[in-house]
């Protein structure tokens, strides 16, 4: 069965979490909340892999991952897409085309023309074509950031975690990507059909009300786990400090 799973879980840093234990089940959709400060970035790297908890323990698909292997934890991870926030840490000396390209060039060994038709496929998906050809400092943010998600896209991963999604994207790519992403909850034909299983973090709740289907908090040294979309109309009081707009 496909899972990530954390538990019980202290983020290392200057964030130390108290009382995680939070399972991910596949094709659920989580947006994780928190104030700016409060180690929604660090949880998210935490909880693909990339950097050991203080204590506890990180699974991904029932393995723990600091037990294994590099061979099986690279295997793993491939299974999982991870997009930064602010441009998605794209590389400036590639166009967008090339950063798109990027996972499945490194991890298939493909030639440039190989990776053509799928990179293709992404770029039509995130509407880049007319942008593939230009380097990530020519275009906006909210451009790089459709690039990103493209290239953690690439893979086909069975996880998307998005770090801030819709931090510093304009008005019009900030209801694209809650769309899409919703689409991408549901299946789509490039997935065959397939459901993603999504993990988001955001400083503001309010966009995700009815499109996330699970909710959690990052509070006071605390991990919350709210419940889905009912629990979330019960729950001002908790969420009182993290409803202001994203800025």
């Amino acid at each position: 069965m496909q899972e990530a799973e954390i538990a019980p879980l202290q983020l290392g840093g200057d964030a130390q979490w108290e009382s995680i234990n939070w399972r991910v089940l596949p094709e659920t959709f989580w947006v994780i909340a928190g104030l700016f400060g409060s180690g929604k970035s660090d949880f998210l790297a935490t909880a693909a892999g990339l950097q050991r908890p203080a204590r506890g323990v990180v699974k991904l698909f029932g393995n723990e991952t600091f037990t294994l292997k590099e061979e099986m934890l690279v295997a793993h991870r491939r299974r999982i897409g991870l997009v930064f926030s602010n441009g998605g840490r794209l590389f400036n000396r590639l166009t967008l085309a090339e950063n798109v390209a990027l996972p499945l060039r490194y991890h298939e060994n493909l030639s440039e023309a190989d990776a053509e038709k799928a990179v293709r496929e992404i770029l039509e998906l995130t509407e880049l074509v007319p942008l593939a050809h230009r380097i990530p400092s020519t275009v906006s943010p909210s451009w790089q950031q459709r690039a990103a998600l493209g290239r953690a896209l690439i893979l086909k991963p069975e996880i998307l975690l998005l770090d801030k999604p819709l931090l510093g994207l304009d008005l019009r790519h900030q209801r694209w990507t809650l769309d899409f992403l919703t689409k991408l909850s549901q299946g789509l034909a490039f997935y065959g059909g397939k459901r993603v299983t999504l993990v988001a973090t955001a400083e503001n709740v309010e966009p995700w009300k009815t499109v996330a289907r699970q909710f959690a908090v990052l509070r006071n040294n605390q991990w919350r786990e709210i419940g889905g979309r009912a629990e979330l109309e019960t729950s001002g009081e908790l969420l009182q400090e993290v409803w202001a707009d994203e800025s």
